[in-house]
């Protein structure tokens, strides 16, 4: 969702990224935060988790539940679909101009009059960016309806226990007892998102030292961007792909693999890491706060608790820990129809990748895999199936032209 490269969104689907890089103008959040209602002290609050990404239902101006995805790398909350606020009135509203990788400018709305409800803990006032149309179409990428993102006003009015394991939250009250579980380290909030500092282990072997945004809205596990103002040190083994979209473009780079990422005392080998073209980025964005970016695809291998208040974390290792780090094997990016959510349609291909020579093209629309009907699979079901073995074949079924055709690709681990 992301810095400002990433400092929205980052949703990477196969390594897709919807990359948002917001510039606001000042909203005023002296003061405004969530709070429980009759002396409540903590609550667990069910998620879904959908490519690595958090789901929670929001309430705005007593309607809802909407879904949002819950993300570190928004400040402001954002809403993607305004038609779930009634009488809203554009012309009232003062204008901000959002930018990112591949766009000059698009208009947003800011509004400071919403009253928002999670759980039972409820805000008024809550700064809000408004989208007038759904630029990310997040919905189409994850196969729900998403409405909006919500981040810095709720990791910061409690401590929040991400309990990736078991698919729930735990927030406290700043005040409650906490039991802390696992390691401590340190974070800095910086512009409403937080910074952690990890290791990395470059291609000559040798180690770094780099500062990462925490951003539980990227699906992928690591991002490195920039390293002593020049671009990060790239393995010898990659490959070039399409490593996200941004409102109006795509941003294009490597992916590959380094040896060793550590965080804390965690250490995590062979992890997927995308590199943007950093000549691109770096026209774009401030890239002097941040060397990368530590995606949900990492992330969700730890159970953490948040405390923005006094500025760390707790992580301990859950049951996804020694699950292997692996890129998608089709080397294509799917979505669903945003008129017609049961259209499951192929955007990106990535050059010389399996799909490209098996023959699959941008804008198919794929009606079957392996004989059994699309509708029979969720967007989380194909994404797996697609980075599960390498050398499987899987059969697609596909519709382009008014013609039906078959095509086979076989599973290829290109990194």
């Amino acid at each position: 969702m992301l810095t400002k490269y990433s400092s929205g969104v980052i949703i990477c689907l196969r390594k897709l990224t919807i990359c948002m890089g917001m510039v606001f103008l000042v909203f005023s959040v002296s003061g405004q935060e969530f709070l429980f209602k009759r002396n409540r002290q903590k609550q667990s609050i069910p998620f879904k988790c959908i490519k690595n990404l958090i789901v929670i239902p929001v309430y705005v101006d007593g309607k809802g539940p909407f879904d949002f995805v819950l993300d570190t790398g928004v400040g402001p909350m954002i809403i993607t679909d305004p038609s779930i606020i009634d009488s809203l009135n554009f012309n009232m509203l003062r204008k901000i101009k959002v930018s990112g990788l591949g766009i000059e400018t698009v208009e947003a709305y800011v509004s400071q009059s919403l009253d928002v409800k999670v759980g039972s803990a409820a805000i008024e006032h809550i700064p809000t960016a408004i989208l007038k149309e759904d630029l990310f179409n997040l919905s189409g990428h994850l196969g729900l309806k998403i409405y909006g993102l919500l981040g810095y006003s709720f990791f910061n009015s409690f401590i929040v226990d991400i309990r990736y394991s078991e698919n729930r939250l735990i927030i406290y009250d700043r005040d409650a007892k906490v039991k802390y579980r696992g390691k401590k380290i340190s974070i800095e909030i910086e512009n409403q998102k937080p910074y952690v500092i990890g290791n990395v282990e470059l291609p000559d072997g040798n180690s770094v030292n780099a500062r990462f945004l925490m951003d539980t809205g990227a699906s992928h596990a690591l991002s490195l961007e920039m390293l002593q103002g020049a671009e990060f040190p790239m393995p010898e083994k990659k490959i070039k792909a399409n490593l996200g979209m941004s409102l109006s473009g795509q941003i294009k780079g490597y992916i590959g693999r380094v040896g060793k990422f550590s965080l804390g005392n965690y250490v995590f080998k062979d992890v997927v890491a995308g590199f943007p073209d950093f000549k691109t980025i770096a026209e774009k964005i401030d890239l002097s706060k941040r060397n990368g970016n530590l995606g949900a695809d990492l992330l969700r291998k730890f159970n953490i608790q948040f405390n923005y208040e006094e500025g760390f974390i707790y992580v301990k290792p859950n049951g996804f820990s020694k699950a292997p780090f692996e890129h998608d094997m089709v080397g294509m990016v799917i979505y669903l129809d945003q008129k017609e959510y049961k259209r499951v349609l192929i955007g990106e291909i990535d050059e010389n990748s399996p799909a490209e020579k098996a023959g699959l093209c941008p804008d198919d629309e794929i009606i079957g895999v392996n004989f059994k009907g699309v509708e029979g699979y969720t967007l989380n079901e194909l994404t797996d199936l697609f980075k599960s073995k390498a050398e499987r074949s899987v059969i697609f079924e596909i519709y382009r032209g008014k013609e039906v055709f078959f095509k086979v690709v076989r599973l290829e681990k290109r990194i």
